[in-house]
């Protein structure tokens, strides 16, 4: 099917941080409307707009997928929900912890919607609220002002599903991969899976939880069959198939060369100036993220045997 765009622009600014301009969002299959962050970190310039999110549309009302990086952000987003529907929002979904997909959240307060995330996702927020707020404002500056972490009132462990009128979610959480607390939402009547950041496409893959649980919720996902796909960073709704052949290549490689190294008794910082460095031109972010991914994988895969 090919994209419908949708622009929906209340005022002129150079960012979201700026002014409370309406994200532009894409229609990728009827009822679900995305928009795509910058590939890039989070910066004063870019508002901390770098991840996709986006909200799926029912009947009787609308449920939000990740909220974005800000306050700002998330009130760009409710902006844009506003400009397609008047139907109220009685969820919004965190597909995990990060603070690119979470720190709109308050921006949603006021329509009092169930805030949905993975049974583990609250302890993860927990723990990690007070160093994500001071790279928040370290980060963007002003531009953080007002955010703030909203924790889940309604978790799903397995498999849930929610019902937006003539529109059925599933939602499913899945083993330790990118995340402990990664969630995925399945909108039945149009095929879209919003993977979170399960899937990254063009930009480099993160690990910050299993290598090996990465690779085995790789393979669950194909079974899936999506229609459209909606990834937690990179192009909207890409050609699914080969973006998950490419990441789980690197993942792949990545676990593979990290044994090597571990069997040959290489230390941590032998791997880390070694392993995956012909990725480079392949991946944006790469030297911001790779190295870390090798760390990452060594402190895992030491344990292994």
């Amino acid at each position: 099917m090919k994209l419908a765009s949708v622009f929906f622009i209340l005022m002129t600014c150079t960012t979201i941080a700026r002014c409370e301009d309406a994200l532009t969002v894409t229609q990728i299959a009827p009822g679900n409307y995305a928009h795509r962050g910058h590939d890039d970190v989070a910066t004063p310039e870019n508002g901390g707009d770098i991840a996709n999110v986006g909200f799926i549309v029912g009947t009787r009302c609308v449920a939000v997928v990740d909220t974005g990086g800000t306050l700002a952000e998330g009130r760009a987003l409710r902006a844009a929900i506003r400009a397609v529907t008047p139907l109220p929002v009685c969820y919004v979904i965190n597909t995990h912890m990060h603070p690119d997909h979470i720190f709109g959240n308050a921006a949603f307060k006021d329509d009092r919607p169930q805030f949905v995330g993975s049974a583990a996702l609250a302890q993860a927020e927990a723990s990690r609220t007070d160093n994500y707020m001071r790279a928040l404002n370290r980060e963007l500056g002003s531009a953080a002002a007002g955010s703030e972490i909203i924790g889940p009132t309604k978790t799903i462990d397995g498999v849930g599903t929610l019902d937006l009128g003539g529109r059925t979610l599933t939602l499913r959480t899945w083993k330790t991969a990118h995340t402990n607390n990664d969630l995925t939402v399945y909108d039945e009547k149009s095929g879209t899976l919003w993977t979170g950041d399960l899937l990254f496409v063009r930009c480099i893959p993160v690990v910050d939880g299993s290598v090996v649980g990465w690779l085995d919720d790789i393979a669950r996902i194909r079974q899936m069959n999506p229609r459209h796909v909606v990834p937690g960073h990179g192009p909207l709704d890409p050609p699914w198939q080969p973006s998950l052949d490419a990441e789980a290549r690197y993942l792949d490689g990545l676990a593979r060369d990290v044994r090597a190294a571990i069997k040959k008794g290489e230390t941590i910082r032998q791997a880390v100036d070694s392993i995956g460095l012909d990725e480079k031109d392949r991946w944006l972010l790469f030297d911001m993220y790779h190295r870390r991914n090798v760390t990452a994988a060594y402190a895992e895969l030491e344990w292994e045997q």
